[in-house]
């Protein structure tokens, strides 16, 4: 009996999993209500940003015989920007070629004097190799640290996403239940931060050295200092030979002799003579200096090489978590150009009313087909288990939805209704066909009745699977959405819900 009913049994155990993932621990977790289920920006309120990342690309340059870290900083040099300002990309080392890109992510440099300062470090390039706008790479970048700092940030349902149109590359981000001066801050601001050591130089002045930055520092936990009461955060160094640079560092220019000297005013500068500070820079900008304290004497006896902890020190609680997440999440490579781009913003009360009125329509959706349905066929025997089947169908969708931490928006709702409409349509044909003619009366006539129509309905899925994969995979807005509920609906529905309702429909008829 079971081998006989096996998709029937594998329906109900897909049912119980996507109960699961719906009410349960399987789910993923920040969803709104009784359910897992996450909402989207139509569906919960919040505001989005479209915009195009700030900056210019030379490309293609001749790099060879260059140094990377030496081409960037003598770059930005010509420029009088900052080193982060500039990025080279040199091209794969099993490339046959010599060319790469050199980026630059200010707007405020024209493409003449990009192009002259190319030249004045070497490199053969003009205006012609110019064009506005940055690699897909760069994209790629600001993308994750994005996702990462809206996870971070504790900003559910959020996404960050690269889309193309008119020739331009834009980065769209959207955030639901958050209002447009939070997306703008969080996407305009880049959060790069550094730790640079200050003390004097043989001129009389001061010399900053550049000791870490996102990519040389583990990041463990925002906490308190128990010695000051200070927050701050915990990290430690990513790589013993980052920690035995510092330590050289501190000793030859004379910080561990001088721990306790940090005359530094944020906003001017140091005071006096002899200041020896580790500076917290973030964004181009001190906002913290401090002494060496006790941080000296582990490096004096080689304890940090072997344990490198550091504790960078904040002026609040809330801005040690701010700069925590700039820590975990990266720097942006380059802000977003919010006033050539787009913003939007949309009431939560009224995406409370788009959600409900979501709701009516499937209901409606559900209630028209099964009145069509039992009006054609007037048997409870074959209606009923239809319209169950289909019901089954988008309870396993909104499993999947659960599960994988989709968060649904108007055009996944779209693609519901498109399922609950062709996977009826498919169990029609399938009643249709095992019902016609003379009665069915042995299982033999009914496997080969029920082949026949799967067979169309294998061809129609197909043809519906290859018609939506374009818009699954191209970034198309609301109609990748649409596509990717679809193009799962319909696959569930081939290769469990249609088929289970032929195990039914067998029972019914040859009982």
């Amino acid at each position: 009996m079971i081998r006989e009913n096996w998709r029937l049994v594998l329906l109900v155990v897909l049912v119980l999993g996507g109960s699961l993932a719906l009410f349960g621990p399987l789910g993923a977790a920040g969803g709104e209500g009784p359910t897992n289920l996450q909402y989207g920006l139509e569906l919960s309120g919040g505001a989005s940003v479209r915009a195009p990342l700030v900056g210019m690309t030379a490309d293609p340059v001749d790099l060879e015989g260059t140094a990377e870290q030496d081409l960037e900083r003598n770059i930005a040099e010509e420029l009088g920007l900052s080193p982060p300002t500039i990025e080279v990309r040199y091209p794969d080392r099993e490339a046959a070629t010599t060319e790469g890109t050199v980026e630059v992510y200010n707007e405020s440099v024209t493409q003449a004097e990009f192009a002259a300062a190319l030249q004045a470090v070497g490199l053969d390039a003009d205006e012609s190799v110019i064009d506005a706008g940055l690699t897909r790479a760069t994209y790629d970048t600001a993308e994750r640290v994005l996702d990462s700092k809206i996870n971070a940030g504790g900003l559910t349902g959020g996404d960050a996403s690269v889309t193309t149109g008119a020739n331009q590359t834009y980065l769209t981000v959207e955030v639901p239940n958050a209002n447009r001066s939070q997306v703008l801050e969080l996407v305009g601001d880049p959060g790069r931060v550094q730790i640079v050591g200050l003390h004097p130089a043989d001129d009389g002045g001061y010399e900053r050295v550049p000791l870490f930055d996102q990519e040389t520092l583990n990041v463990n936990g925002v906490s308190q200092s128990q010695q000051t009461g200070q927050w701050g955060v915990d990290v430690s160094v990513a790589t013993r030979e980052s920690a035995q640079r510092f330590s050289t560092i501190m000793q030859e220019e004379g910080y561990t002799d001088n721990q306790g000297q940090c005359n530094y005013e944020i906003g001017s500068g140091p005071e006096g003579e002899n200041a020896y500070c580790l500076l917290t820079v973030r964004n181009g900008q001190v906002v913290d200096a401090v002494s060496m304290g006790d941080l000296a004497t582990t490096i004096e006896s080689g304890d940090f090489v072997e344990d490198p902890r550091y504790f960078i020190s904040s002026n609040s609680q809330e801005d040690a978590r701010e700069l925590e997440i700039n820590l975990r999440a990266g720097a942006l490579p380059s802000a977003l150009d919010v006033e050539s781009g787009t913003t939007y913003f949309l009431q939560p009360s009224l995406a409370q009313d788009f959600k409900f009125l979501s709701l009516v329509t499937g209901v409606v959706a559900v209630l028209a087909v099964s009145l069509t349905v039992f009006i054609r066929y007037r048997e409870p025997g074959v209606a009923l288990p239809m319209i169950l089947t289909a019901g089954a169908e988008v309870y396993l969708l909104l499993g999947f939805a659960a599960l994988i931490g989709l968060a649904l928006d108007l055009s996944h709702i779209a693609g519901f209704i498109a399922v609950i409409g062709t996977g009826v349509d498919d169990l029609i044909i399938i009643a249709d066909e095992i019902l016609q003619g003379e009665r069915v009366s042995t299982g033999r006539v009914f496997e080969s009745r029920f082949r026949k129509a799967f067979w169309v309905i294998g061809a129609a899925a197909a043809t519906t699977i290859i018609a939506m994969s374009p818009l699954a995979v191209l970034s198309l807005g609301d109609l990748q959405g649409f596509a990717i509920v679809t193009i799962v609906g319909v696959l569930l529905g081939v290769l469990v819900t249609r088929p289970a309702y032929g195990n039914i429909l067998r029972n019914v008829v040859l009982d």
